[in-house]
């Protein structure tokens, strides 16, 4: 018999006790967009927006949902998960062609469309963002942006390898707000596209409109902040639209491949800036991440892929998330074109023949590169100095060296200036020691391990 109940109510008092349960991040990701249908004989059917999401809260909330709903109603006997809606029929495959095979299900083409007046790309939305332990934080802020912007962590500023995720966040904050009220001015840029706009003003004398077109807007999103290094003019021109928006309370949000602390040639002032609000790094990818953002990524094109293949893809494939997506359109390809489902061996000869090649990091590369990260000269890193700025560096050399690439603590000495091998493994047994206790410094190496992969 079908209790007569108010579902809607019911629901909405169990997302209370849940949200309680749950971490933010995960509440706002997987709860969204969920509803009871019906309640019928102690079951409670719960409508969810695709088999992902079916499948997920089946396997990682269950306990949780029917804890809540029991303690709203005793007489609970279970839950069942049902897609809301039809799922679209998939087109039929094409046969084999010389043609380029394209996923199955695109978005309708309105969809596609950028907005030149915003440049926001519609896909980019929190829907489809995949939140895992490695951007959970950088969500969370996400979230209390678009609860009060230009309050709440203003600037927001998201820093973090390539590839992983930044640009959709960012984008997805500009999409939500523009979702709630159509009528604010949003914009999103990049850098370079920034320093096209002040220089091409400087050449035709109109630098006072590019500065009223910025001042204009209540969002302003700016991507890939590092290619301001070096640059003063426009650096310039930044700080001074930053201060008439900040002063203003309209919300700024950017993003770089690098904390704004390691960005070189950038003025004292406009990294001072970058830190008034809130400055949070999104990692690569965890494996259970991956396996959840290839299964979001497949039931948006309509493809199922099963447990078992996307626990390999994500086995194979421990870079970015540009990679595994491009691996999985692979994937996609294949299946049309094959016209049945792909094996292991299938998978991973895709990998082989599609992902790059890892290259190999020389003793020269992994000491440039950590100077640059730490904006030092690479050739004092050989010499006999202790300087602070740059015994940090060249201990972290050394412990990444033995770490990382199991080099011998002689050979380490040798190729760094000559240095005996006691000092190399007092230098190794501190950094040991002290990222135990030092967040700051768990960062700061995990950020140069990704740079070098």
């Amino acid at each position: 018999m079908t209790q007569l109940v108010d579902t809607k109510k019911v629901w909405e008092n169990a997302l209370v006790d849940i949200e309680l349960s749950v971490s933010r991040a995960n509440f706002s990701t997987w709860f969204k967009g969920t509803h009871v249908i019906k309640i019928e004989d102690g079951i409670v059917y719960i409508g969810v927006p695709s088999q992902f999401y079916k499948d997920w809260l089946a396997d990682k909330h269950h306990k949780t949902i029917l804890r809540a709903l029991r303690g709203i109603s005793p007489n609970t006997r279970g839950v069942e998960y049902v897609i809301a809606r039809e799922e679209k029929k998939k087109p039929k495959t094409e046969r084999k062609s010389g043609r380029t095979c394209m996923p199955s299900s695109e978005l309708p083409l309105a969809e596609h469309y950028i907005n030149r007046a915003d440049n926001l790309n519609p896909r980019y939305t929190f829907n489809t963002y995949v939140v895992g332990p490695f951007n959970e934080l950088a969500f969370a802020a996400s979230q209390a942006v678009i609860k009060e912007p230009g309050i709440t962590y203003n600037p927001l500023f998201i820093y973090g390898n390539t590839g992983c995720g930044k640009t959709h966040l960012i984008q997805a904050i500009g999409n939500h707000l523009k979702h709630l009220n159509n009528s604010k001015k949003i914009f999103y840029t990049t850098s370079e596209r920034f320093g096209t706009d002040i220089v091409s003003a400087i050449q035709q004398n109109t630098i006072q409109n590019v500065k009223e077109k910025y001042r204009q807007y209540d969002v302003l999103i700016m991507d890939d902040v590092q290619f301001l290094s070096g640059k003063d003019k426009m650096q310039e021109e930044l700080f001074h639209i930053f201060n008439s928006l900040y002063e203003n309370n309209k919300q700024i949000v950017f993003s770089s491949d690098r904390h704004p602390s390691y960005i070189s040639d950038l003025t004292d002032r406009l990294r001072s800036r970058f830190g008034q609000g809130m400055i949070i790094d999104v990692t690569i990818p965890d494996h259970e991440s991956r396996v959840a953002i290839l299964k979001t990524k497949a039931a948006h094109h309509n493809f199922l892929l099963t447990d078992e293949l996307s626990q390999v893809i994500a086995n194979e494939v421990e870079g970015n998330i540009r990679d595994l997506e491009g691996i999985l359109n692979r994937v996609i390809c294949q299946t049309q074109l094959k016209g049945s489902s792909l094996d292991i061996n299938d998978i991973k000869q895709i990998v082989k023949n599609n992902l790059r090649p890892q290259k190999n990091v020389s003793v020269k590369d992994l000491v440039e590169r950590v100077s640059r990260y730490y904006d030092v000269e690479d050739t004092v890193i050989y010499e006999k100095t202790r300087k602070k700025e740059v015994v940090k560096p060249r201990q972290i050399i050394m412990y990444l060296m033995r770490q990382d690439f199991l080099i011998s603590y002689p050979t380490i000495g040798q190729k760094l200036g000559g240095r005996d091998h006691t000092t190399v493994i007092h230098s190794c047994e501190k950094i040991k020691r002290e990222l135990l206790d030092n967040p700051s410094l768990q960062r700061e190496v995990e950020e140069i391990r990704a740079m070098l992969k």
